[in-house]
């Protein structure tokens, strides 16, 4: 999906809502964690309650690695399911990788790939052993890198918010070097949690037409209001995840209805912001 097609969608559907497929099987209804494809029958509940109201679905790999084949297996039923419905949507790889080139190239086939087995449009990507590890996964066509900047867990402040010797945060080294990549606002991404969303002003100042994706908000106490108080561009320019706040609004066998409630609760703020 291209920048402008992400535009146009986030504008049919009045929403910036993504939605986090962090399913893990001890969290779901009691009735599905018996099925063989529980969590794909899970995910594919959660997709049909809250498509119409978000433009974006990540799963985190990890709860599906965690389970071996299997869990893979049923990460990629479910990316088969999303590409038949026959709506758009931005998916979402939140993989997390980074290695030296030829490891790269290898992850960015494994979820980009048009051709491999989840066609993600997205993959997240760690930038903390530079270009190299990076430029491979920007060369295929409208597909994205989301380079991890400003985080939202508290060991954030271990390296990204250490300053040099001009008094600038790393985060913002990582923006502005990240830039002479390769990438532009038509393939590169950010990660910027919503618990630092007073920072998002230092964030636009370095990169004022990027699209953010912005974890946190929810479950993990970020404000709506205020990542679009300062995050907000002219194209919009945010992605804003929730995962728990909205898959597990109940574990009882309503839960798909609790998640459009919650969903549509987020996109009807989306909506009066838009």
């Amino acid at each position: 999906m291209n920048r402008q097609e992400l535009i146009n969608l986030i504008h049919e559907r009045r929403s910036f809502l993504c939605v986090g497929l962090d399913t893990d099987p001890a969290k779901m209804p009691a009735h599905l964690r018996g099925e063989r494809d529980g969590i794909f029958l899970f995910n594919r509940a959660i997709v049909d309650a809250t498509i119409d109201h978000c433009v974006a679905y990540k799963p985190n790999i990890a709860f599906y690695e965690a389970l071996g084949i299997d869990g893979l297996r049923q990460l990629k039923l479910t990316m088969d399911y999303i590409h038949g419905l026959g709506k758009p949507v931005f998916t979402i790889a939140d993989a997390k990788r980074g290695d030296i080139g030829n490891t790269s190239e290898r992850y960015a086939r494994a979820f980009l790939d048009p051709q491999g087995d989840f066609n993600f449009d997205a993959i997240t990507v760690a930038p903390y052993m530079g270009a190299d590890s990076v430029q491979p996964f920007m060369v295929y066509p409208d597909k994205w890198v989301i380079v991890l900047a400003l985080t939202s867990n508290k060991g954030a402040y271990d390296f990204q918010l250490t300053t040099d010797a001009e008094g600038r945060p790393l985060y913002q080294r990582v923006l502005e070097t990240s830039r002479q990549w390769g990438g532009n606002d038509d393939n590169m991404m950010y990660v910027v949690g919503a618990t630092k969303a007073e920072m998002l002003s230092d964030v636009r100042r370095i990169v004022p037409g990027a699209f953010l994706l912005v974890p946190g908000v929810g479950a993990q106490g970020g404000s709506l209001e205020e990542v679009c108080r300062y995050g907000l561009n002219k194209d919009c320019g945010l992605l804003v995840n929730s995962s728990r706040g909205i898959i597990y609004a109940s574990n009882g066998e309503d839960f798909a209805e609790a998640a459009a409630r919650e969903a549509q609760k987020l996109q009807q703020q989306m909506a009066a912001v838009l």
